[in-house]
């Protein structure tokens, strides 16, 4: 039987969430530990554990046929590789940052200086849009110390909380691009292969769709229905069913979780009561 070949990040957060949505997709993974390689007990695939870095190259030469990846790997190491979906998750900036008593206007102010990066292709990219130009010391692992050490000016590298800059007295001062996980796609894989990248692609979406979403049940009195349906953001419309007592309706709807709150600030201000709230395991739409 023929499979299809995932690349996951070796370890770390990145790891943890990939195997996770996997995991939501009904997808059973045989991994022991330190494998590099698993096959999945109830799906045709096989899982190969790689440094983020070296799935672009895998990817361009077909050794795997998909892969869960940073997209700011991508930008840096493989424009050439097209994305099948973008996931909502494990997301970061690349940024430039420098030293926090350092006075910065603009840009301007990295033209002639030293970055210390492991993204030297990004930053080219970007210094070059905006006609500055600089010194490029390429590091691969902790790029933060360099300041502190004499090495660099500032730094480009990832950022999500904020906090590693923060403890290494650095300050961000330019957001370069903003990435989030995405499913990766081979440009040699099989026909074959591609309608089994589609089956992963629906459970993917109906994944997302229920994260993204809360199944959402209230009563209502009758006479203030239209104008709680009206402020309903649902699928299509919202299922009305009467209830035991004489002059109300049980509604239920779906909201998604961006507008949430403000979607129930509504519904109490127009005479919704016992309003529940339900996650959803799956969106098949």
């Amino acid at each position: 039987m023929t499979k299809i070949r995932i690349a996951v990040q070796k370890s770390g957060r990145l790891n943890e969430d990939s195997l996770a949505i996997l995991k939501d997709c009904g997808i059973s993974i045989d991994n022991g530990k330190d494998q590099l390689k698993a096959t999945s007990r109830n799906f045709p695939l096989e899982v190969f554990y790689l440094r983020n870095g070296d799935i672009p190259q895998y990817l361009r030469d077909g050794v795997v046929d998909i892969a869960i990846i940073g997209e700011n790997v991508l930008i840096e190491k493989g424009k050439d590789i097209s994305i099948a979906e973008r996931l909502n998750f494990s997301k970061c900036r690349v940024s430039l940052a420098v030293p926090k008593g350092v006075t910065y206007n603009s840009i301007k102010d990295f033209e002639g200086k030293k970055i210390a990066t492991s993204y030297p292709n990004t930053v080219k990219e970007y210094l070059a849009s905006k006609g500055v130009t600089a010194d490029l010391h390429i590091i691969n692992g902790s790029v933060e110390i360099a300041p502190n050490i004499g090495l660099a000016y500032g730094i480009c590298d990832i950022v999500s909380s904020g906090s590693t800059l923060f403890k290494n007295n650095l300050k961000e001062v330019e957001v370069m691009l903003k990435s989030e996980a995405v499913l990766a796609v081979s440009p040699t894989i099989s026909e074959e292969r591609k309608e089994l990248l589609k089956k992963i692609q629906f459970r993917i979406k109906s994944v997302l769709q229920a994260r993204n979403n809360k199944y959402v049940l209230m009563n209502a009195p009758n006479d203030k229905l239209d104008e709680i349906i009206a402020i309903l953001p649902g699928m299509r419309s919202p299922t009305v069913l009467p209830l035991a007592e004489e002059g109300w309706s049980s509604v239920h709807t779906v909201i998604n979780r961006e507008t949430f709150w403000e979607v129930i600030d509504e519904l109490k201000a127009a005479g919704a009561e016992g309003i529940l709230v339900c996650p959803i395991e799956k969106m098949v739409l």
